[in-house]
């Protein structure tokens, strides 16, 4: 059967494509479609370790099962690193989009969200800086390569279905934990120079406590697990950064 394996960030531009349609036999997993990808393309091969996998837009283990015309992305590391209801409406605002966010978006999703019952309005805005991150696993001699080179900007690039499927299960996981439910996160996608703002979280709630700690969970998990990669470019080359993803907040199994 014919399935289709999608590439992205540094598989991405090992393989020269986006995707690559492979045969496998009736009964194929999710590993058997990779290997099947890496024989066509062998250089590929070598960041199997740091990979995750998602199956028509949901993360899945490689011994899943496939079925005609799935579509299986390969997920490399990712850009980042290492309650009840408070009886207030619901209102989330989930974003991916290129454009640069306008100097007023912070104060204006605050007015969106927040109710006259909010006694806190929590913003985490980050942006690009010139010095360099963590490399993502692979990237090191390019790293090294860059040492001590200042940063002119970064690069995005999201596997937009997925990633606002994942901000929408980190947005659920906020409301259950934390009983925060007016939350917007708003990620750009492209290049983004330096001094300019790439995410963009804010969380209204009648404490600040619990705006405090959905906020801080809305950035660590989309950096963990939102399909969004992040190169750094300087001026003769980028590193692409990150960790392996993951599926769910460390303890929630």
């Amino acid at each position: 059967m014919l399935v289709r394996v999608r590439l992205f960030a540094m598989q991405r531009e090992a393989a020269g494509t986006k995707e690559l349609p492979v045969e496998v036999g009736d009964g194929a997993t999710v590993a058997d479609a990779w290997d099947a990808a890496v024989a066509a393309v062998p250089a590929l091969a070598p960041g199997r370790d740091t990979l995750r996998f998602a199956v028509n837009g949901a993360y899945a283990e490689p011994l899943t099962r496939l079925a005609e015309g799935d579509e299986v992305a390969a997920i490399p590391p990712v850009s980042g690193g290492d309650g009840t209801d408070d009886g207030g409406p619901r209102n989330r605002i989930l974003e991916v989009h290129v454009d640069p966010f306008p100097p007023t978006l912070a104060a204006d999703l605050g007015l969106r969200l927040a109710i006259p019952e909010d006694g806190a309005v929590v913003t985490f805005l980050g942006r690009t800086r010139v010095t360099p991150g963590t490399p993502a696993p692979g990237q090191e001699a390019e790293a090294a390569r860059h040492a001590g080179a200042r940063v002119e900007g970064l690069e995005y690039e999201a596997f937009e279905p997925m990633a606002l499927a994942v901000l929408g299960q980190i947005a659920d996981e906020i409301e259950a934990r934390f009983g925060v439910v007016r939350l917007a996160i708003v990620h750009r996608t492209g290049a983004v120079p330096p001094g300019e703002a790439s995410i963009l979280v804010v969380a209204a709630a009648p404490h600040r406590d619990a705006a405090f700690a959905a906020a801080r969970f809305a950035i660590d998990e989309t950096k963990a697990r939102a399909p969004i990669w992040k190169a750094e470019r300087f001026a003769d080359g980028r590193v692409w950064m990150g960790a392996p993803a993951r599926s769910a907040a460390p303890d929630a199994g």
